[in-house]
């Protein structure tokens, strides 16, 4: 039996609460280049098109409610008698909404970031080009999320965990994005047992040892279910 467990949880979680990915047709991504709204050189051109597009993000995602994969992971933290570590690479509260701690690697939609001293704090509903840090009062708020071509955050804890972890399971991503696209190569180098569940087949799929495949508010449930019921 596993003892400690590490998550990765990815858009594809929290698709079925109404949160769209990036590749969703008629959703807000589809409406603006990526390098327009989630990269530092589109914040520095327009900063008022990046506060709206977030700011509309940050609306959709305040109405989102968890699902049931994101209450069956609060659960498996809750009642797996070893360690259950979720990393997410999504900027929404679900987990935190349905119960559960998680390390976001991409920062989160509900925070504000200062460019210029790094203060955090809660955002404000709408952000706007120019807003104080109430820190150091530098007109330079941002949306505290990881853009395109910036570091993720905790990457030292998470590989740690990724280290010392015994089971490693991917959920809803699609393993296109590096670094997180590379955590199972990692864990498997550490000797974890791997597993991915997604909608359908990616791109790295065959590096994982067992792999099972539908949306995520019914694979997920069961496979937690079939995890509690071996303790």
């Amino acid at each position: 039996m596993a003892d400690k467990i590490v998550i990765l949880t990815g858009a594809g979680i929290s698709a079925e609460s109404g949160l769209g990915t990036f590749r969703d047709e008629g959703g807000l991504w589809s409406q603006h280049r990526i390098e327009d709204v989630a990269t530092p050189e589109g914040f520095a051109r327009d900063p008022a098109l990046v506060h709206r597009f977030y700011n509309a993000r940050r609306a959709q995602a305040s109405e989102a409610q968890p699902n049931p994969a994101h209450h069956a992971l609060a659960r498996l933290q809750a009642e797996w008698p070893g360690d259950v570590v979720i990393v997410t690479q999504n900027v929404d509260g679900l987990h935190e909404a349905a119960g559960a701690r998680a390390i976001h690697m991409h920062g989160i939609l509900a925070g504000a970031l200062c460019g210029c001293c790094d203060h955090r704090w809660p955002a404000p509903p709408e952000m706007a080009p120019g807003m104080p840090c109430p820190a150091c009062g530098q007109p330079t708020a941002r949306p505290d999320v990881v853009w395109f071509g910036e570091m993720p955050y905790h990457m030292d804890d998470i590989e740690e965990h990724l280290q010392t972890c015994d089971l490693f399971a991917s959920i809803g991503t699609s393993g296109q994005v590096y670094p997180a696209a590379g955590f199972v190569q990692e864990a498997r180098l550490y000797g974890a047992a791997t597993i991915e569940l997604n909608l359908a087949g990616t791109d790295i799929g065959a590096a994982f040892e067992d792999r099972r495949t539908g949306p995520a508010s019914r694979i997920v449930p069961a496979w937690v279910e079939e995890l509690l019921s071996q303790r």
